[in-house]
């Protein structure tokens, strides 16, 4: 059974990458353990103003380790034209 803070943590992250123009949908994003962890593509939402998006990740990355429900952020994404 998944834990409650898990499913408020992606809850979190999934709304912190929609609000920051990043698209995931070829991307998996799961909280296990109070670890949130993205593998796949990521690219920019198409009409954003984000240039570059490995660096809007780390940004990212950063502002939700700071979240309670998450302890840490593992980034093993790739990143299309880089």
């Amino acid at each position: 059974m998944k834990d409650p803070k898990d499913l408020v943590g992606l809850k979190a992250a999934r709304s912190v990458l929609s609000r920051r123009g990043i698209d995931t949908t070829k991307a998996d994003v799961r909280v296990m353990h109070g670890v949130l962890v993205i593998r796949g593509q990521v690219t920019a939402i198409r009409g954003s103003t984000v240039k570059d998006v490995k660096a809007e990740m780390e940004n990212i990355s950063k502002v939700l380790r700071q979240k309670p429900e998450i302890r840490d952020v593992v980034l093993d994404c790739v990143y299309p034209g880089i």
